[in-house]
């Protein structure tokens, strides 16, 4: 190969990674979309890149994605640097999910799904005094504490405390007295008993 052709491949294996990652403009979709569908290294590029990125589908999006004013400064410092527009993300990227009542006193927010591998990673938030249900982890059960102080059974967390909880192990009860904020990836088919 020619450099004048190292060159073309480098800048669209960039689009494919920027393509995979949901990064760029949405007026450029159509045509990354069009040259993907027609080069056969580009399609095999996205191939290799799925399951690396699916890996981080259980990842709080916070982690992944930087903030609108960071991304800013990123895009504009690299177009500074390269000569070229910033890539700036599209609206939908940039809109966080929401936050959803579950039950009296159980609030979540969304932050990653699995449907393959029936799992979500979410946010979740005890109002004081809120006790979870009793359950069945239907698959490995992680809880990272960010806020307030929670009881697993015989167990009180702490802000930064982490727990697991093996497939086939029951929580008999869970409940907050001061309220608690934590991020949790589990199974979306655990068994409230």
């Amino acid at each position: 190969m020619n450099s004048k052709s190292d060159q073309h491949d480098r800048e669209h294996l960039d689009l494919v990674f920027l393509y995979a990652l949901q990064s760029l403009p949405s007026s450029e979709l159509p045509v990354v979309e069009a040259h993907i569908s027609a080069c056969a290294e580009c399609r095999q590029e996205m191939e290799t890149l799925r399951p690396i990125i699916g890996s981080f589908v259980s990842w709080p999006t916070d982690v992944l994605r930087p903030s609108a004013s960071l991304w800013g400064r990123l895009a504009q410092r690299i177009a500074e640097e390269t000569g070229k527009e910033p890539v700036l993300p599209s609206a939908q990227l940039l809109a966080k999910p929401e936050w959803e009542e579950a039950a009296p006193g159980i609030s979540v927010k969304l932050l990653a799904t699995d449907t393959e591998k029936n799992r979500v990673s979410m946010l979740v938030r005890l109002a004081p005094g809120t006790d979870y249900p009793p359950h069945r982890h239907a698959g490995v059960e992680e809880l990272h504490l960010l806020h307030g102080e929670l009881m697993i059974d015989d167990k009180k967390l702490y802000p930064g405390d982490y727990i697991r909880a093996e497939a086939g192990s029951v929580d008999h009860r869970v409940w907050s007295e001061t309220g608690c904020t934590c991020v949790l990836l589990t199974s979306t088919t655990d068994v409230i008993l």
